[in-house]
């Protein structure tokens, strides 16, 4: 619940805006546990995904197909997810590739990633944080969510921030991570 402010992306206000209007603005979310969606292919969930985000040319042709296939390849996921349900008997790995998949396809401006490396293993956690390491760039901006440095390990973040009770109560560069991995939270929330 936002109790007070706002939340902007170039001057606008995000808060007053649908799911589906903020995506079209370029924000992505990802979730800590995502949902299946029994009954809707990977593929045509993918190519509605991108029509609806960069238009309807970007989601046809050889382009798309090209695309596609490459970000496939980089995430480690075969052409028969395509004909699957979304998300429907992933297992945790394949639900973060398939979401670093989306990323690589909807070309997001701000992408949240909530605890995307809950439940993976080293070799789905390497896949993750490569897939987001060669879409960072000056036009876009991750927020990723973690309590464990595990990732951080793979992906070197600009800057931390330590939320409690739903406010920054300490911010430095990526040594805060290492710093906490040590000593803990205790002595920054209390």
């Amino acid at each position: 619940e936002i109790n007070s402010g706002a939340i902007l992306l170039n001057g606008e206000d995000l808060l007053e805006l649908e799911a589906w209007e903020r995506a079209r603005k370029g924000v992505f979310l990802s979730f800590q546990y995502p949902q299946s969606v029994p009954g809707l292919q990977v593929g045509h969930f993918l190519r509605k995904s991108v029509a609806s985000i960069r238009g309807d040319e970007a989601a046809k042709g050889p382009a798309f197909r090209d695309a596609l296939k490459s970000a496939m390849e980089e995430v480690s996921i075969p052409r028969s997810f395509l004909s699957r349900y979304v998300n429907d008997g992933f297992s945790g790995g394949e639900k973060k590739r398939f979401e670093i998949l989306q990323l690589m396809l909807l070309k997001p401006r701000l992408a949240i990633l909530d605890e995307t490396d809950s439940g993976l293993d080293i070799d789905a956690l390497k896949i993750v944080a490569n897939g987001v390491n060669k879409l960072k760039s000056t036009k876009n901006a991750f927020i990723i969510i973690t309590h464990y440095q595990r990732l951080l390990n793979y992906i070197k973040p600009d800057y931390v921030h330590v939320l409690h009770n739903g406010k920054i109560v300490k911010s430095g560069g990526a040594e805060l991570a290492l710093e906490l991995e040590k000593e803990g939270y205790d002595k920054i929330v209390n």
